[in-house]
């Protein structure tokens, strides 16, 4: 699998938060795995981990940027740390080339129309 490339030449990461049976999440995964050349995908179930289903109750999807190499976050502090941000959230509706247009306007290089 391809990984997006930043202009320094280093990869960044997509966090998919999700949970299981979630239908919009399994949408979301497989429309970002559907791009050319798909994203490196790290998906996160907000239900293994406390702090995360504390902070994402339902409100899954969310998409998120590691911008440090293998900052997946194991708890709700990783983003306080500046390992990762939050993406807005995706329009449900987005595929193909307009998510990887909404991609690269909303921080994530690497992905081409």
């Amino acid at each position: 699998m391809a990984d997006p490339v930043v202009a320094d030449g280093a990869s960044r990461q997509l966090l998919l938060f999700t949970r299981q049976g979630c239908c919009l999440c399994e949408g979301l995964e497989e429309k970002l795995r559907a791009l050319n050349p798909p994203p490196q995908i790290q998906l996160l179930d907000v239900d293994a981990d406390p702090a995360l289903q504390a902070r994402y109750g339902l409100e899954v999807p969310v998409l998120a940027v590691a911008v440090a190499p293998g900052s997946g976050p194991t708890a709700a502090t990783s983003q306080a740390q500046g390992t990762w941000h939050e993406l807005p959230r995706v329009p449900p509706r987005l595929s193909g080339d307009g998510l990887a247009v909404w991609l690269q306007k909303n921080g994530f290089p690497g992905q081409h129309t």
